[in-house]
């Protein structure tokens, strides 16, 4: 299992629900047997905040698991609480996106699409300042702290293990000038920079697709245990919004199928963005 703690929090989580369903309880009637309340199992069950492995102890014996898998279960609770590289860098990842940090860094596959800009993982550090200056009064520390993080998360791609990861991006965010048009160019050669590592593809979805099944970027995330649902990610502002019901995450996979279907193939879109390129070197 990955080394993410957040990966690991949220395996604990769904291994704390399903004993509790197999036991055919409530989180009401576990908290009345233990001398809890009801919140602090479901707490326990749905990951928020930290789970002491006294609690877990509690749980399994009360739910009278093999000794393997409680041992296993105290295991995630203990290495839940360590905190990952992003956790040093405080404010620039704020509590709503570190969840997704940690689950992005557990992930073996990755299909995200964007409409409007270049995904995160695909851009340049002048390009992700652009991005950050759009934050009112956010001193100029403060925009290199938020893209030294930008650029940190992307390391995953090329490590030797990195997730499978493929993008669809509107062409609108192939012509949409950040910054300056040296900036674009520069934007763009990273793009086909990354698209040629084996685990990296990268489509165009040209302004002639048609209609498309699309409410704004979304990123689908699995994970290589089978015990571990994909999640579906979209974010906001101010916050962000994580999807894992089997038929939510199924709606999202089916609509990134279609967006790739509607897309340039990889070469076609490499040449579109080459194309691009020459346009913004005008």
């Amino acid at each position: 299992m990955s080394g993410s703690p957040t990966a690991r929090r949220r395996r604990l989580a769904i291994e704390l629900k399903k004993l509790r369903d197999e036991s055919g309880l409530t989180c009401n009637q576990v908290g009345k047997e233990l001398d809890w309340s009801g919140s602090k199992v479901n707490r326990l069950e749905t990951g928020q905040g930290r789970v002491q492995p006294s609690d877990v102890e509690a749980l399994c014996r009360f739910y009278r698991t093999p000794d393997e898998l409680r041992d296993l279960l105290k295991s995630l609770a203990k290495e839940s609480k360590t905190k990952g590289w992003w956790h040093a860098h405080g404010d620039a990842v704020p509590s709503w996106f570190s969840v997704y940090v940690g689950l992005e860094q557990a992930a073996c596959s990755m299909r995200t699409y964007q409409g409007e800009f270049v995904p995160g993982l695909l851009q340049t550090p002048e390009y992700a300042t652009e991005m950050s200056r759009v934050t009112p009064d956010l001193p100029h520390e403060e925009i290199q702290r938020l893209v030294d993080v930008r650029m940190r998360r992307q390391q995953l791609l090329s490590a030797a293990d990195g997730p499978d990861f493929w993008s669809v991006i509107h062409q609108s965010a192939l012509m949409h000038v950040m910054g300056s048009r040296e900036v674009m160019t520069a934007q763009l050669e990273r793009i086909l920079k990354m698209s040629r590592l084996t685990n990296v593809t990268v489509q165009v979805l040209p302004y002639d697709a048609g209609a498309y099944p699309t409410t704004g970027p979304f990123t689908v995330l699995g994970f290589p245990e089978q015990e571990d649902p994909d999640v579906v990610y979209r974010e906001g502002l101010t916050d962000s919004i994580y999807l894992e019901l089997p038929a939510d995450v199924s709606v999202y996979t089916r609509a990134f199928d279609h967006l790739r279907a509607l897309a340039l193939s990889p070469q076609r879109s490499a040449a579109l963005i080459r194309s691009a390129m020459e346009e913004h070197s005008k």
